[in-house]
């Protein structure tokens, strides 16, 4: 029973935030109500590009910046064990007049875009349905 001086808390109802960030993948939970997720950019946020290999079981969403290799980068865990893939092989970036683009870093085996080899540290444009080759392993390109 509450007396006339005292107020009554009410439990207020769960909170659930959604909150989308470009080139970032992640959830969390902040306290036991708050639940903040971001999977993909906003509206008027980046295209996602999407790398993908069902066969070697490799799907990358694309992180702005990021490198491609077997020692360096975000995507390590899909290239480590490929020993023709260098260590620091690749570079994707967005530029906001072309769109998505790979850099080769002078890597030993290359980087091609539908056969078609790329000199290092020069951007080569993605294009929805481009294969990227990395070293040997080819990767279709998804952009949505």
């Amino acid at each position: 029973m509450v007396s006339r001086h005292e107020k009554a808390v009410e439990r207020q109802p769960e909170a659930s935030v959604n909150v989308s960030v470009s080139n970032v993948s992640a959830s969390m939970s902040v306290g036991p109500s708050i639940s903040i997720s971001s999977a993909g950019p906003s509206r008027g946020g980046l295209p996602v590009l999407t790398l993908a290999n069902d066969s070697l079981n490799i799907r990358i969403v694309a992180m702005n910046g990021a490198i491609i290799g077997r020692r360096k980068g975000p995507y390590i865990q899909f290239f480590e064990q490929h020993s023709y893939v260098s260590g620091v092989h690749a570079q994707l970036k967005y530029k906001p007049d072309s769109g998505w683009c790979v850099i080769d870093k002078h890597s030993s085996n290359g980087t091609r875009v539908n056969q078609q080899p790329i000199q290092p540290d020069v951007e080569m444009s993605l294009n929805n349905g481009d294969i990227l080759t990395i070293a040997n392993i080819n990767l279709q390109v998804i952009i949505r």
